[in-house]
């Protein structure tokens, strides 16, 4: 099963789109709030969570007058913040807390915009519903791609990541046996045109510079890594039912042309727009439709130009340790993943240099014997031993 099947979309209610945010003081998250402000006569917040920040958590809650609310880390059940909920808002603690929410009868749509590995229980659990999956969380797929696609029903999953999303709008219309490639775009990140030695000496405030887009620390540096974009190769290969070899990365410095998709007649049906993450958000909400912008528009006139190269592979590692991720499959991508998360954070931390990052996650996947992927409990057990792995890899250096 891929996205691409025919079909009038889940969770299309007549009235207003009952949403839930898993996720929603994040950069998704609060980007997806804004949609609903401004197409309020059209999206109703019934259910939002979060991990941490529970004052954002109580005033998105009041602001939209949710009925439930989830804090995902119970080591923040007890904030003071959480007295100001609405008295008739009712709040759930813990990991489960996401997946309770997001199967309430009175949901039509969830975005899942939590970080990391820990969207894929959530992502598996609407899939088991006829709600909406509005998927912002790569690492869903990329972890658990094989068991969550044969779960997809035609219509019901519409991806959010600017690229996919994309890709998802230049098949509509056509007929994906006649597509020859997807190319898929990558703004190269803040080092484009570093050699291994210059990365070696980079800090994480330069890392957290990203030239084009305003996103979340773990993803901004997955994008200086170039890891952001490899992840998105093997999320592309789920989604689109496609090998690796189909998906061709390109270096577009402008962030414009946010992907491509090339038919077997040599036409290239390409998607551009804004650097906003708002606009993909608002398509997951509103297809098949399309709503008034949320974003400035682009004024090509005003543009000047669009630069396109080729990665390196070589420099940035973490492309080449993805590529070998996506070939291999079966759990391979999931140890991938999760070495990478505890290798971000210590860079984050000052723990360790940035191209340890990728030292640390391929040690990771060599260490690894990799197994077909069976269940979500075995994907969590794998997940576990690959953050262990890493860590103790970290504190030996």
């Amino acid at each position: 099963m891929s996205v691409l099947a025919p079909s009038h979309p889940l969770g299309a209610p007549a009235g207003r789109l009952r949403v839930a945010i898993l996720g929603c003081t994040g950069s998704i998250g609060t980007q997806a709030l804004d949609v609903c402000r401004q197409h309020a006569d059209r999206l109703e917040v019934v259910a939002l969570t979060a991990h941490a920040r529970t004052a954002e958590l109580v005033a998105a809650a009041r602001e939209f007058g949710v009925a439930r609310v989830g804090v995902t880390d119970p080591a923040h059940a007890h904030d003071a913040a959480l007295a100001d909920l609405p008295e008739h808002t009712t709040c759930l603690i813990g990991p489960d807390a996401a997946v309770e929410l997001a199967c309430a009868e009175d949901v039509d749509c969830v975005l899942v915009a939590i970080v990391g590995a820990a969207g894929l229980a959530a992502s598996a659990a609407v899939l088991e519903t006829d709600k909406r999956l509005a998927l912002a969380n790569k690492e869903s797929l990329v972890v658990g791609g094989d068991l969550l696609m044969p779960r997809v029903r035609p219509g019901q999953l519409i991806p959010v990541d600017s690229e996919h999303a994309a890709i998802f709008q230049c098949y509509q219309g056509e007929s994906a046996a006649q597509a020859h490639a997807i190319w898929l775009t990558c703004s190269g990140g803040p080092f484009f045109g570093r050699t291994r030695e210059d990365l070696s000496r980079v800090t994480p405030a330069e890392a957290l510079a990203h030239p084009t887009w305003n996103m979340g620390a773990k993803i901004t540096i997955d994008s200086a890594t170039l890891m952001n974009k490899g992840l998105e190769r093997i999320e592309a290969m789920h989604l689109f039912g496609v090998d690796m070899e189909f998906i061709r990365i390109v270096i577009q410095r402008q962030s414009k042309i946010h992907s491509m998709v090339e038919y077997d007649d040599g036409s290239v049906i390409a998607h551009l727009g804004a650097s906003d993450m708002r606009i993909p958000i608002q398509y997951a909400f509103s297809y098949p439709d399309r709503w008034s912008t949320p974003a400035p528009r682009v004024d090509f006139r005003t543009l000047g130009s669009l630069d396109f190269a080729a990665p390196d592979a070589e420099t940035f590692r973490c492309l080449a340790l993805a590529e070998q991720a996506g070939r291999t499959r079966g759990t391979l991508p999931c140890v991938m993943n999760a070495a990478n998360e505890v290798a971000v954070s210590a860079f984050l931390a000052g723990a360790c240099s940035f191209t340890d990052i990728d030292a640390i996650v391929e040690r990771c996947m060599d260490a690894h014997t990799v197994e077909p992927v069976q269940s979500l409990e075995q994907l969590a057990d794998v997940d576990a031993w690959a953050r262990r792995t890493a860590e103790h890899m970290l504190a030996a250096r």
